[in-house]
């Protein structure tokens, strides 16, 4: 299983960027796609996550500005964000949560590359 991200980049306080993440490899199902970030010296914080449900999470600084979401026919999962502040900047990591058969207990968590989000004052 692979996930490519792209959309990252470098972006002015207040702009936006939109964030897309592919899985593609031997899956049965993906029960969740989400993005996550890490900025220097920090541990790797949830941003958000959406399941095949349509439940979504969201942490509190990504609320009212990021939108989460996924095209479950193309297992692919976009991160739409808006309002930018410099405390974004992190590299972005897509994860996806696998199921590699039909059983829950085959499901395993894959990650993305990262990709880098800078946003200047």
């Amino acid at each position: 299983v692979q996930l490519v991200e792209s959309g990252g980049g470098l972006v002015q306080t207040g702009g936006s960027l939109r964030l897309s993440c592919a899985a593609s490899g031997d899956m049965f199902s993906v029960d969740a796609m989400g993005w996550y970030r890490q900025g220097p010296g920090d541990q790797r914080d949830l941003v958000a996550q959406k399941f095949s449900d349509g439940r979504t999470t969201y942490s509190d600084s990504a609320k009212g500005r990021f939108t989460i979401s996924r095209d479950n026919t193309n297992n692919t999962a976009y991160l739409q964000m808006g309002s930018l502040k410099p405390e974004d900047t992190a590299v972005y990591y897509c994860d996806a949560l696998v199921r590699l058969t039909r059983f829950k207990f085959d499901t395993r968590q894959y990650w993305g590359q990262g990709t880098q989000v800078t946003v200047s004052p």
